[in-house]
């Protein structure tokens, strides 16, 4: 996925930073619930704390004293167990109302960048890589729930637990023990990060191959008739594991930098907790310190540095989750090209005159599609837009549409600048039945009832006579329940464009377009249709873009584009007098050329 940043691109830090400051904006709508999460957390920790303080206290009391077992022992025991007890209900407590906190972010997340890309422009989306897109969706989302997860089950636990163990060693041992104690978690978390850091780029390696993998082989699976057609499976397959072959070498020499970074942090450990039970054992021997002390600072340093451990698997988590997550949020900062202006008005059809006036545009720069295009759709007319491929027919739908915003000119419904309305509105109330029909993988009935989705049954099943697909459908198995496939691939091509002219005409729209509307129709189906799209166009101002001639004869002018241009204008019989391009491209077709 490529994002281009308009800004000074920021350092990884500061984006982690920034990231992170994002994430927890998620936490507003449940803060109350977050807050006694944190205090449930803080209560698990202080019992879990208590444990060695009471196993201090029994061994003590057992120390010499058999005569106080039947009594001390007993409450002690029973305390032991209770702080226990305390430390994993509040840890379960923690868990069950933080469940909503984590859930909903991740939800939210997901709503939010679901509703941006449908806010990108059709540029963004014509440049896209479906299959990247999906697995950086895929991890970016998962990583707000794992960040969560990791600082209120991991770092923040860690962080007050070590404050309570620091507190009580200060308060009663020599200060030696807390200096060692500071001094090895320094070291290790110094370590860690260097480390972590050093090794960071084989992580971003193995994301970046595994979202091509995943890219190359959603494509090879979408083209998979065409692979077929050219025999080309091995071909798919080696692309496919020469990404995988790199993607591996990475995640080879990750898991060789983890075990040397996992075999450090363990010597480091390893050497604290061997200095604080020397100096512990010392104590004892010089009797300032009593056995209970020994095993009190040893199920502390336990506590502290088992999790501790985890601490280096949890910041490379977390580096992890941030590269994950820094893909979705640099998709959410990529400004959308089109937007409404402020204050844009709906779009108010009276009559539905559409005018085309000065019209330039151009995908690149360089490459000039359309060429001062001007004409005008009378209200209740069809105008029909013909010529060559590459003439510039299609992209006047969508302009007309506002996928792309004019080089130069305006386009005018009812003389509102189409720049000027909410694109919500505009597209209301335009219908179109679209060259390449691509349909929800859902049931066909849904598909046409996805025009109006307040249309009742009868009113979807009328669309559905009037397209000239209602007898086929009843003849189905599984009638108007039948699953269409991906992008309606289960579905002919004719079958498919009948959906899209039952869903439109279900919509009912003020103005029309039939971009190639009966390209893929056998011939008796295309007159059948034809007369229906007449009908249901003859008090409906309509834009017809043709290649084959003889659907738009019966249009009220017709255009004839080369280039970009407007090379002439006028009725079918006005235009085969004047023997010009319309004339040339009439004699072709007709004599079976094209």
């Amino acid at each position: 996925m490529h994002i281009i940043h308009t800004g000074e691109e920021l350092n990884g830090n500061r984006r982690d930073w920034r990231n992170l400051k994002q994430v927890f904006n998620y936490l507003k709508v449940y803060r109350g619930r977050a807050l006694f999460a944190l205090c449930c957390l803080i209560l698990s920790k202080w019992a879990n704390v208590a444990v060695p303080l009471v196993l201090k206290e029994i061994i003590d009391s057992l120390d010499g004293k058999v005569v106080q077992t039947l009594v001390l022992p007993v409450s002690l025991l029973l305390a032991y167990g209770a702080f226990r007890l305390l430390s994993a209900l509040f840890n379960e407590l923690r868990d069950t109302v933080f469940a909503r906190v984590r859930f909903h972010a991740m939800r939210q997340l997901s709503n939010q960048v679901l509703a941006h890309l449908h806010q990108l422009s059709l540029r963004f989306h014509l440049s896209r890589k479906t299959g990247a897109i999906s697995r950086d969706l895929e991890r970016g989302t998962r990583s707000v729930g794992s960040l969560m997860n990791f600082m209120v089950f991991s770092i923040v636990p860690i962080i007050v637990e070590f404050s309570l163990v620091a507190f009580i060693l200060a308060k009663n041992y020599d200060w030696v023990f807390v200096a060692t104690t500071f001094s090895t978690v320094a070291v290790y978390i110094v370590f860690t990060l260097l480390v972590t850091e050093w090794r960071m780029e084989h992580r971003h390696a193995m994301n970046r191959y595994d979202s091509e993998s995943n890219t190359q082989a959603f494509d090879s699976l979408i083209n998979y008739e065409t692979v077929k057609y050219f025999n080309n499976e091995k071909l798919e397959l080696s692309r496919y594991d020469e990404l995988l072959g790199k993607w591996e070498e990475s995640a080879v020499k990750s898991q060789a930098t983890m075990s040397l970074l996992n075999f450090g942090q363990a010597s480091i450990i390893a050497i604290g907790v061997t200095i604080i039970m020397f100096l512990a054992a010392n104590g004892v021997v010089k009797g300032s310190m009593t056995i209970g002390d020994l095993v009190m600072v040893n199920a502390f340093m336990l506590q502290l540095f088992i999790p501790l451990n985890m601490l280096g698997i949890i910041y490379r988590q977390i580096k992890y989750t941030l590269a994950d997550m820094d893909l979705v949020f640099k998709l959410l900062n990529k400004k959308p090209e089109i937007v409404d202006p402020p204050g844009a008005q709906a779009l108010k059809v009276a009559k539905g005159e559409v005018i085309f006036e000065h019209v330039c545009f151009s995908y690149q720069k360089e490459r000039l599609i359309l060429k001062d295009v001007n004409f005008t759709i009378p209200p209740g007319k069809t105008v029909a837009v013909v010529g060559l491929s590459g003439s510039g027919k299609s992209t006047l739908v969508r302009l007309l549409f506002r996928f792309y915003d004019l080089d130069a000119g305006r386009i005018l419904i009812d003389g509102q600048d189409i720049r000027t309305v909410t694109q919500d509105s505009l597209r209301k109330n335009i219908g179109i039945v679209p060259q390449d029909t691509v349909l929800f993988n859902e049931t066909i009935f849904y598909n046409i009832q996805y025009g109006n989705l307040n249309a009742s049954e009868k009113e979807v099943k009328n669309a559905a006579k009037m397209a000239h697909i209602y007898e086929f459908i009843e003849s189905l198995p599984d009638g108007w329940n039948t699953m269409v496939g991906e992008r309606g691939l289960k579905l002919s091509g004719g079958e498919k464009q009948r959906v899209a002219i039952a869903r439109t005409i279900l919509k009912n729209p003020a103005i029309l377009v039939f971009d190639e509307a009966t390209s893929s129709l056998d011939t008796a189906t295309e007159q059948a249709i034809q007369k229906t799209l007449q009908q249901i166009s003859s008090h409906t101002t309509t834009l017809t873009i043709a290649h084959r001639l003889s659907t738009v004869v019966d249009a009220d002018k017709i255009i004839v584009m080369e280039s970009g241009k407007i090379v002439e204008r006028g009725a079918h019989a006005e235009l085969i007098k004047r023997k010009g391009k319309y004339w040339a491209m009439w004699q072709l077709q007709q004599d079976g050329s094209d």
